[in-house]
């Protein structure tokens, strides 16, 4: 069916009829198209996508060398046998490495964001003969059954018990914690130290490993603080555990950063990937040291998938890598996030439902709230803008979960221009004026 054969009215009762809920309510727009940092519609509109796909397309959508790659590798090599190595693979791996710091050394290439968590928890476990992991009270990790265990967010209700083992610390929010300093500045050590007596209470002396996110991404944008993973990492090595960082959305030059550890200072005994390196293709990645894969070796580690190092997708990653690089993406994603963070902050100026803005690089979260004294979140408002800015040709990609049903996450691909985050920034305010003072 062509575009301009599309029948909305069926298209819209064969999708309610025939797909399958998984939790999210349809954007009532029929996608089409997409080109760079917009998404068209079957009605010509014009949609300025700030959330990058699902925060996939990394250096924008449709992005003519991406294209060329995907093209090219399916004309020649499509697929293999899981223990087949082609060269997108060991290219992809070579590049992967020299951009991390050592300690970083061997890297398995798997297909989403959860399939990763779900190799990297089972590692752990593996090479440390421990059972428990421990995650953080806002983290989402993926739905299968260890990183849904550790994801606190969202999804765990209406199937029974989770994989046992699976320990909770607090998440650290600056803007909401309860933990304060007597000047009434977040004390997020002593926040830390409490969560981590928690933990040692309920542990049965089976600690395997932590999983994080540099930023919360799902439980609204929240940013660790200052040191906050530095401590993370002296808590690990005091227990002898491992630490798994999750930079889903935060790699490949999101943050400001080529990732998110060089900004915090941290190398992490497993780093995952996903997301951003495929630029919307199923590509994610497990990276460890030598030792630690060394050691699952040893101890017959295995996590076997049929697409496990694919050439296609590696063959796309690769490409992502020479974009970012090559046209100084970390550099405009870092400034670009300030010039979109900013033009936010001036915004709480005139608007008063603006609680809070945080910003790192291209990561940015808008929380909404009914009066800035008591914060108290305002969901219908900040549903309510969505649709507006929606209207206005915005996606700006409310998070509709109870518990942050009043942040914004924004994530344009890191491509995007001085002009069009202007353009973002027209909208929201314009959107704005329109909820609150119309």
């Amino acid at each position: 069916m062509s575009v301009g054969e599309i029948d909305s009215k069926k298209f819209w009762e064969v999708a309610n009829n025939k797909l399958a809920f998984f939790g999210a309510q349809f954007v009532q727009e029929i996608i089409v198209r997409s080109e760079g940092v917009y998404v068209y519609t079957n009605e010509g509109k014009k949609i300025l996508d700030f959330t990058s796909g699902q925060m996939s397309c990394l250096v924008g959508h449709c992005h003519p060398e991406i294209n060329k790659t995907i093209a090219e590798s399916a004309a020649t090599l499509d697929h293999t046998l899981s223990g087949m190595i082609s060269p997108p693979v060991v290219d992809l791996a070579e590049k992967l490495t020299n951009l991390l710091p050592e300690g970083l050394d061997r890297v398995a290439f798997l297909s989403t964001g959860g399939e990763s968590n779900e190799f990297a928890i089972k590692l752990a476990k593996c090479v440390t003969g421990n059972f428990e992991v421990v995650g953080l009270s806002l983290s989402w990790h993926g739905m299968t059954a260890a990183a849904n265990a550790c994801t606190y967010q969202a999804g765990r209700t209406g199937h029974g018990p989770m994989t046992p083992g699976s320990l909770v610390l607090p998440s650290p929010n600056a803007y909401r914690s309860i933990f304060r300093n007597p000047d009434g500045s977040y004390d997020w050590k002593t926040e830390l130290e409490y969560g981590w007596s928690l933990v040692d209470a309920q542990s049965t002396g089976s600690l395997a490993c932590v999983i994080i996110e540099p930023v919360m991404s799902s439980g609204g944008m929240l940013i660790l603080p200052d040191g906050y993973l530095k401590e993370m990492k002296k808590h690990c090595e005091r227990r002898g555990i491992l630490l798994i960082v999750d930079e889903a959305q935060t790699g490949v030059g999101r943050c400001g950063s080529m990732f998110a550890i060089e900004e915090m200072g941290v190398t992490p005994d497993i780093l995952c990937l996903s997301k951003t390196l495929g630029n919307g293709l199923p590509l994610s990645a497990v990276i460890t040291s030598e030792e630690i894969d060394n050691k699952g070796r040893e101890r017959d580690f295995l996590f076997y998938t049929t697409h496990v190092n694919d050439p296609i997708p590696a063959a796309v990653g690769s490409k992502v890598l020479d974009i970012v690089v090559r046209d100084n993406l970390v550099a405009n994603s870092k400034a670009r996030g300030k010039q979109l963070g900013d033009g936010l902050v001036r915004m709480m100026d005139n608007f008063k439902a603006i609680g809070d803005v945080r910003q790192m690089g291209l990561m940015v979260g808008l929380e909404i709230v009914k009066d800035r004294a008591t914060k108290e979140s305002d969901p219908d408002k900040a549903a309510l803008l969505a649709k507006v800015m929606m209207k206005h040709g915005l996606n700006a990609n409310l998070i509709a979960v109870k518990a942050f049903g009043g942040v914004f996450r924004m994530a344009p691909p890191i491509s995007i221009s001085e002009s069009e985050v202007d353009e973002a920034l027209a909208i929201i305010e314009t959107s704005f004026e329109e909820v609150y003072y119309h």
